[in-house]
């Protein structure tokens, strides 16, 4: 939905990244670390505000950014990458919200979903936070679902509801498959037929190998789309090359709203010219993302440029 140089197009922009970032300790502080331990930390304190930029940079090519991985536990991350990114756009118009789940995973290790979006293009219609109670399958997610259903105005498909999931790697197979139920268990929920599934699906390699990829619903299913291969990867270290992360579409209408060949891995790495150390401070993993159509499409667009440069000139004869 951020318009692209040919305006035939707004990005939608829907993308993964995970990002942790830690401090040994304070380095204002003289009483918890020695010399070389504070030079050491002011060091690591400029990587990480190095990489927060980095991250807003990454979230403003966008219109609604998933997050995942958060697993500070006191609800500071949305609130200020939301005023970090206001210094970086334009104006009030280009300002982002946030909406975020509730701490989720089995016993003390919890992560949350959070969305950010561009509030002048989209807003919230509802969210769901999926129960994964279903009978005889109970706890079948180690981090269920937290779905979000937006309106889209200014897009051809008006409304989508965007299903986010990172799944333990050694039940991926199981999870992924899982993500049928919820599509199901969402239609008994909203009237919605327009369905985005992505995340860290850990869909490749060792965790999803070939021969499984028969019992996911979601990939046997012909009403599923799947936007990012099984030959690419989304990885950032060299030493891996790996289709984990994924965008999955579902629903006639957001179907034919995508952009033909936009899904995509944003290589932040190259585009930023880090190395992979840097790179890895910012997160282990590329964003992936695709664009949605504009509302009224190409022709319309070429009509109103001519029509605004028309009423340009009209001005400037009227003015002179």
């Amino acid at each position: 939905m951020q318009q692209q140089g040919c305006g035939a197009a707004l990005c939608a922009g829907l993308q993964f990244w995970g990002c942790c970032c830690s401090l040994c300790c304070d380095p204002f502080s003289t009483s918890s670390c020695s010399a070389p331990q504070r030079a050491q930390t002011c060091t690591a304190e400029l990587a990480v505000v190095q990489s927060e930029l980095r991250v807003g940079q990454i979230i403003s090519r966008c219109d609604i950014m998933l997050l995942m991985e958060i697993k500070e536990n006191k609800n500071r991350m949305c609130p200020l990458l939301v005023q970090q990114l206001a210094g970086q756009t334009k104006g009030n118009r280009e300002e982002y919200s946030c909406v975020v789940s509730g701490r989720l995973g089995r016993k003390s290790y919890k992560e949350q979903y959070a969305f950010l979006y561009r509030r002048n293009l989209v807003s919230v219609k509802q969210t769901y936070q999926y129960p994964d109670t279903q009978p005889g399958d109970e706890d079948a997610f180690s981090r269920e679902p937290f779905v979000v259903w937006f309106r889209s105005p200014k897009t051809a498909v008006k409304e989508f509801a965007i299903v986010p999931l990172h799944t333990a790697p050694e039940m991926a197979v199981r999870e992924i498959d899982e993500l049928y139920d919820v599509y199901l268990d969402i239609k008994q929920h909203w009237d919605t037929e327009n369905f985005v599934f992505m995340g860290d699906f850990n869909a490749g390699c060792s965790y999803v190998p070939r021969k499984h990829w028969k019992n996911i619903r979601l990939r046997t299913s012909s009403e599923f789309a799947w936007l990012i291969g099984d030959t690419n990867d989304t990885t950032v270290r060299r030493s891996t090359s790996c289709p984990y992360d994924r965008i999955v579409v579902s629903g006639e209408q957001l179907s034919q709203a995508v952009v033909p060949h936009s899904a995509t891995i944003f290589d932040f790495q190259t585009a930023f010219q880090m190395s992979e150390e840097q790179a890895l401070g910012v997160s282990d993993h590329f964003p992936v993302e695709f664009e949605l159509k504009a509302r009224g499409g190409f022709f319309d667009w070429i009509k109103s440029k001519f029509s605004k440069k028309g009423r340009a000139r009209k001005s400037r004869r009227s003015g002179s």
